[in-house]
C-alpha cells in the first residue's frame, strides 16, 4: 500500500517518464522539491510551463534557439562553408565546449531507426541537402554517434550527397577515438577534440 499523498505519487510517476530516471531517483527528486523553498518550486514550475513556448528551432540548422536564427548561424565569424552534421542539439553543446570548431552545424533531430519507427523522412536530411544545394559548402563533417543507427544514418546521408554530384565537397567522419556505441554528448573534451582533428574522408 502506497502511503504517500496522491499528488506526490503523481509527481514521482511523471518524473519516471524522463529517460534515465527510475522509481528511486524520481522519489529522491520529488522529496528534494518538497523540502525546497516554495519560491524555488514555483519558479521551476513557471519555467517548465513556459519554456516550450519560448524555444524555437533555427530556420537554418534546426538547433534550439530563442530566436528564428540561432547564435551560431547568426555569427558572422563562423565559417559557413564548413558544416558539422549532428543528431541533436546536445551534441552541439558538447562540441562547442570540447573543441575549437569554428564552422556551423546541422541538427538531424535523431537517427534512422526502423525499430523505433524513425525513417529518413522524420529527420531534417532533405533540409540538409537543400542547404547544400543553395550554399557554398567545402566540407561536411558527419558526426552521428558511433553506433548502428548512427552509422546507418551516416551512410544514408552520404548516398544522398553522392546523388547531388557536387564533387567539390569534402565529406569526412569523426575519427574512431570515440568508443563504439557511445553518445557524443557524454564524451570528454580531449576525446572530442582528437576526434575532430583526426577526422577522415568518408
Amino acid at each position: 500500500m502506497n502511503t504517500l499523498p496522491i499528488s506526490l505519487q503523481k509527481l514521482i510517476q511523471n518524473l519516471q517518464r524522463i529517460p534515465g530516471l527510475g522509481p528511486k531517483s524520481s522519489a529522491r527528486i520529488a522529496m528534494y522539491l518538497l523540502k525546497s523553498p516554495i519560491k524555488f518550486t514555483k519558479d521551476l514550475g513557471r519555467i517548465i510551463e513556459s519554456f516550450r513556448d519560448e524555444i524555437k528551432y533555427c530556420q537554418i540548422c534546426h538547433n534550439l534557439s530563442s530566436t528564428d536564427i540561432c547564435p551560431v548561424c547568426d555569427d558572422t565569424k563562423r565559417d559557413k562553408t564548413l558544416i558539422c552534421i549532428v543528431e541533436d542539439p546536445l551534441d552541439i553543446v558538447a562540441f562547442e565546449e570540447g573543441t575549437e570548431y569554428q564552422g556551423v552545424y546541422h541538427v538531424l533531430g535523431g537517427v534512422i531507426s526502423p525499430v523505433n519507427g524513425v525513417g529518413p523522412e522524420d529527420l531534417t536530411i532533405d533540409d540538409l541537402l537543400k542547404r547544400i544545394r543553395n550554399n557554398v559548402v567545402k566540407e561536411l563533417i558527419i558526426a552521428t554517434n558511433p553506433n548502428m543507427e548512427g552509422e546507418a544514418t551516416a551512410m544514408y546521408i552520404k548516398s544522398g550527397l553522392d546523388k547531388l554530384k557536387i564533387l567539390s565537397i569534402k565529406v569526412t567522419r569523426l575519427a574512431r577515438g570515440l568508443p563504439t556505441g557511445a553518445d557524443l554528448e557524454y564524451a570528454d573534451k580531449l576525446t572530442l577534440s582528437r576526434a575532430f582533428e583526426g577526422r577522415t574522408k568518408f
